[in-house]
């Protein structure tokens, strides 16, 4: 009898083992781009790496992606290791992502966690195709429901990480709540009540971006679907009456001769 419930134990811990596995996705198989989309020309599997590049003698008309073809998603973790070798050009991880084929080939839309060798602007949330840059790095945001996208509060800026290097890419997205992480270390958090301009499901792609020639080396891709969470109202997100802007009007050119 004691030797039957042991094993009856020993079983059921094994099936919430395999459950507990089971709720996070491999979503690159680790030996080519089976379940993913993306020009031939530009995205191979190297040495068990995803590998993106541009080359100067043939260079993007626009930005491209490499879509993942698992569909729509809409509150999950997604991690991801990522390696940027560039002069001066970026990548990233779109997500919630809508398909737009009337721009071109492979092209994506929406929200996207940037990898910016340029400090402000490593792990911050770029609207690809939309508003631009709605959250920079060390910021906490409130996009309002009209649309402006305020600073309320900050993150810090150190350490200042190498997209030279191996580094950890985490997108947390619950609701209309999203937070990004690079190496373990929050780069933004970002509450976003513009019902018109927000996405709250979408696909996942990594970027290619025209200019300068660059190479993007992505590997350890996963996706942990989480379940469905109630959106936060503004009124849970007060912003200050002396809250900056995240993008400030520039002030206007001068039209008159200097003195």
């Amino acid at each position: 009898m004691l030797a039957a419930a042991a094993g009856l134990v020993a079983i059921l811990a094994g099936s919430s083992s395999r459950a507990s596995a089971a709720e996070v996705e491999v979503l690159f198989n680790g030996k080519d781009l089976t379940g993913w989309s993306g020009d031939p020309a530009n995205w191979a599997v190297i040495d068990g790496v995803i590998v993106g590049t541009t080359e100067e003698d043939s260079p993007l008309p626009y930005n491209q992606f490499l879509i993942w073809d698992g569909g729509e998603v809409e509150d999950f973790v997604l991690t991801a290791e990522l390696k940027l070798t560039s002069d001066g050009n970026n990548s990233g991880i779109q997500y919630r992502a809508q398909m737009r084929p009337d721009l071109g080939d492979y092209v994506v839309s929406g929200y996207q966690c940037d990898m910016h060798p340029a400090i402000w602007a490593n792990g911050m949330i770029y609207d690809e195709k939309g508003r631009g840059i709605i959250c920079k790095r060390g910021m906490k945001v409130v996009v309002t429901p009209e649309g402006k996208p305020k600073v309320v509060g900050e993150l810090p800026l150190e350490p200042e990480f190498n997209t030279g290097e191996w580094s950890t890419y985490k997108i947390t997205a619950k609701g209309n709540h999203l937070v990004h992480e690079v190496n373990g270390v929050q780069t933004v958090d970002l509450y976003d009540h513009h019902e018109s301009d927000r996405d709250l499901s979408g696909v996942i792609a990594f970027q290619i971006h025209r200019g300068p020639a660059m190479k993007v080396e992505i590997r350890n891709v996963t996706l942990k679907r989480l379940p469905k969470a109630e959106l936060t109202s503004p009124e849970s997100t007060p912003v200050p009456d002396d809250a900056a802007d995240v993008n400030p009007p520039k002030p206007p050119k001068g039209k008159g001769k200097a003195k």
